[in-house]
């Protein structure tokens, strides 16, 4: 179990001031001139030896990915951009950052910025968080106040402007090109790639955009050292990690805790256990609503890191942890997220546009039972028809909840037809 002295996030629960004497009270920007006067090449190196996955749910190598930034400009400016666009459904980490610990991300931004050759920042906020935007707004206010942003940034030598831009509340637009395009003022909708954002992002410039939690841990990894950071989690799975546990236990939470914490730990210790204990577990969904479920039986055996999850055809994501107990109907609970996915696709690839509705109409039938079971093996090949054939990541997102309901409750869709089929109503679903 993580000890209080590792925690980065010293007020995640609004326990303290998250104004800019709090967070400097508890230890937040200290030092940030010497750790910036280091250089470029030393945070990016220390950010790789620090082993950070980004915490934004793909988790990609944080310090590779700002290496790709050019090293010397050609002329053109160059952006870091903040996705705190949290709109993952049972995702709710960065949210709690930006209410009650905003200066970690800002004087993040300010560190990630220069390593990048970045004398400007945007982050972009989802359009329904308003209270988080207006807490946020006044840490940056504050930051600029005090010298810490702006013309020689806390006096590190470095100019930098921090600009905070509110989205329209479109799930969209939290994959990074939709955002970038949304930024830009257009419609938020996925760019082909490449180019890359490392090449021609905002505007067609460099830009690096990175996920809340990713940028706000950068100060204190600095800080404390890449080894430090490294000690906690598996090889290649390193680090503190939020997690946000919602659903069917006594103590819902969003908690620090290292990597590679087995999921049972997670639960007993800072969830105060399953609802009606371990043998009513039902079902897991490990990483927020993108990634496939998993069954009380491996969910109990799992370890919450990037690798072990997509072993056993699951993912970390962003660490949104779902339970659902065997009160849950669990075909409703996927056809809820193939609602969610159709609502939100933006309608620019043809097996998204068309797939994610078509999926959607025949888990409506799953539900009821009103369905053929051959009809199980034809939604399973259409989720593969849409799976990795659409420009960014929604068409997965909306294939993989199906997949691994298929995968794991194959014999509950096909008890809920036949009952369907031969009147007994008890085995189907409430309406």
């Amino acid at each position: 179990m993580l000890k209080d002295q590792d925690r980065i996030f010293t007020n995640l629960y609004g326990m303290h001031e998250r104004t800019l004497a709090g967070a400097k009270s508890r230890g937040h920007w200290d030092g940030t001139a010497a750790i910036i006067k280091k250089g470029r090449d030393w945070i990016v190196d220390q950010m790789k030896a620090s082993g950070l996955r980004g915490r934004g749910g793909a988790g990609f190598p944080t310090g590779l990915k700002w290496s790709f930034m050019p090293k010397e400009s050609d002329g053109r400016p160059a952006y870091l951009v903040i996705n705190a666009d949290e709109s993952e459904p049972g995702t709710c980490k960065d949210r709690e950052i930006m209410r009650h610990d905003p200066h970690t991300l800002i004087e993040g931004a300010l560190i990630a910025s220069f390593a990048m050759g970045a004398h400007t920042a945007y982050i972009y906020i989802r359009g329904e968080f308003i209270r988080e935007r207006e807490a946020l707004q006044a840490a940056i206010d504050e930051a600029y106040d005090a010298g810490l942003l702006g013309r020689n940034a806390a006096g590190s030598g470095w100019d930098f402007d921090l600009y905070l831009h509110h989205g329209a509340g479109a799930y969209i637009c939290g994959e990074e090109t939709a955002l970038l395009e949304s930024l830009e003022g257009k419609k938020g909708m996925p760019r082909m790639k490449p180019p890359f954002p490392a090449a021609s992002g905002l505007y067609g410039c460099p830009t690096t955009v990175n996920n809340v939690e990713s940028i706000a841990v950068v100060p204190t990894i600095l800080r404390r050292g890449a080894d430090w950071f490294a000690s906690f989690g598996r090889p290649n799975n390193a680090g503190t990690k939020l997690f946000a546990i919602s659903g069917h236990v006594n103590n819902p939470c969003v908690v620090e805790e290292a990597m590679s914490i087995s999921f049972e730990e997670l639960i007993e210790k800072h969830c105060g256990g399953i609802r009606g204990g371990w043998d009513n577990l039902k079902a897991v969904i490990p990483g927020g609503s993108s990634v496939p479920l998993l069954p009380a039986d491996i969910a109990r055996e799992a370890i919450m890191d990037f690798d072990w999850l997509r072993e056993h055809q699951s993912g970390l994501g962003t660490a949104a942890v779902i339970v659902m107990d065997q009160s849950t109907d669990v075909i409703k609970a996927i056809w809820r997220l193939s609602k969610f996915y159709k609502h939100e696709s933006c309608g620019q690839c043809t097996p998204c546009r068309e797939g994610t509705g078509w999926m959607m109409r025949v888990m409506d039938r799953l539900v009821t039972g009103e369905a053929e079971i051959e009809e199980i093996d034809m939604l399973l090949d259409v989720t593969k028809q849409v799976e990795g054939h659409t420009i960014c990541a929604l068409g997965d997102a909306a294939a993989w909840p199906i997949q691994g309901l298929i995968r794991h409750f194959r014999d509950e869709i096909e008890d809920r037809i036949r009952a369907r089929q031969s009147g007994r109503v008890t085995a189907v679903a409430a309406e």
